[in-house]
């Protein structure tokens, strides 16, 4: 599941927490960064290699306890740098390959096994939540024969978002009940309920398809993508996604752990600032999400993914074009310029054509940051083992270097041809 940002809580609208919150034991920061923690390697030129560590090192003096970020050029050569330590406690340097929770760069993938649905007839943009899944979406206001699977996948349902409510309140972001609740989950008819308790933002006009279109991210709509999916196959989101992407793409290093609480090694320490907090807690353990946010992947299978769906590997040339038809997408970035198609997001960024592709995902401990160029044929991944909630400023800061390190990547290599 997801958490969408309240105004102290920076620059994007899709920081996830991967559970009902909750924590462990506060871990000071005195031991961040000893010598010897940044590292890049590659069969990309020097400047190349040098240039991604000094952005990577930029994303780690902004606080990150540690990061690791691969680029793939037009030529399919690879550039890794990492920086920072694995673990506060044990020290050690962050694995290249290290497994992370990508948060909501999950909602890319549902999105292409509901579009490849679309493209076989088994779905259609225009089917209504109603047709799928009849009653759910009902109460306060809401109306599911007023919301298509278009309106999910694009954020224009107005349903409210159910991280939100579940922490509407800033104070019960604490690491006491981080600890208490890590291992629980609700099922995703638990989640629809929680945003049914609040009337939606607005009701879509199907009757108007040309009117100005609003958008508010709401976790809420790809839970109901994942049901719909199993409603029309027989089968889970999760397998779903597996058969259709995952197993064809060979990313033997991306998976699903449902309910399991744990990464798999090697990987590093996720770290999070709570409200009020000035210290970090260990959040590695922890129950992820569903179809909004629920995968495990590393970099260089991330690169794969998002090389294939670019590259018009996953869908048909209709469906890969309905999902790059972006609408604008306030509150999404601070830029005020970025752009939501369906499960795909575009940003401007100077010497990539105009702009590149993303989605990326916040988890507890944990920041997923992509980039893609509009052909597929540049791309780059990043994993941050670093998360603040409360704290606009440290935020804002990490997750600006963040992008600036994923757009001199992609852009950089882009400009050289």
């Amino acid at each position: 599941m997801e958490i969408t940002k309240s105004a102290q809580w920076g620059r994007s609208g899709r920081w996830r927490a991967g559970l009902a919150v909750a924590g462990v034991a506060a871990i000071g920061t005195a031991s961040l960064l000893g010598p010897g923690t940044a590292e890049a390697v590659g069969a990309g030129g020097g400047d190349a290699r040098s240039r991604l560590q000094r952005d990577a090192d930029a994303v780690r003096d902004t606080g990150a306890t540690g990061l690791t970020v691969l680029a793939r050029d037009a030529a399919g050569r690879e550039t890794q740098a990492r920086s920072g330590t694995a673990s506060l406690k044990e020290g050690g340097r962050v694995p290249f390959d290290a497994y992370y929770r990508i948060g909501s760069d999950t909602k890319t993938f549902t999105a292409v096994a509901a579009l490849q649905l679309v493209g076989e007839g088994t779905l259609s943009l225009d089917d209504t939540v109603e047709q799928w899944l009849p009653g759910l979406v009902a109460g306060n206001g809401n109306d599911g024969s007023r919301i298509t699977l278009r309106n999910l996948l694009q954020h224009t349902s107005g349903l409210a978002n159910y991280t939100d409510i579940a922490f509407e309140d800033p104070a019960e972001l604490t690491p006491e009940r981080f600890h208490a609740q890590r291992f629980r989950s609700r099922t995703p008819e638990e989640q629809v309920a929680v945003a049914m308790e609040r009337a939606p933002g607005w009701l879509p006009d199907a009757d108007d398809p040309g009117a100005e279109t609003q958008w508010a991210y709401s976790n809420t709509n790809y839970v109901l993508v994942g049901m719909v999916i199993e409603k029309a196959t027989g089968n889970s989101w999760a397998q779903e996604v597996h058969d259709r992407i995952i197993e064809p793409l060979g990313l033997r290093r991306t998976l699903i752990p449902d309910t399991s609480p744990y990464v798999p090694m090697p990987t590093a320490a996720g770290y999070t600032q709570f409200p009020g907090r000035d210290d970090l807690t260990d959040t590695t353990l922890a129950v992820g999400g569903g179809a909004d946010g629920g995968i495990i992947s590393t970099t260089r299978d991330m690169n794969t993914f998002l090389r294939a769906l670019m590259g018009g590997r996953l869908l048909p040339p209709e469906q890969l074009e309905q999902m790059r038809t972006t609408v604008p997408a306030p509150g999404y970035a601070t830029d005020g310029r970025t752009r939501y198609g369906l499960g795909l997001a575009w940003r401007p960024a100077e010497g990539c054509g105009g702009g590149i592709w993303y989605h990326g995902g916040t988890s507890f401990g944990t920041a997923s940051e992509t980039a893609v160029t509009s052909d597929g044929r540049v791309s780059a991944a990043a994993a941050v083992f670093t998360t603040r909630f409360g704290d606009e400023k440290r935020f804002l800061d990490q997750a600006e270097a963040a992008v600036r390190l994923l757009d001199r990547a992609v852009c950089g290599d882009r400009k050289r041809g």
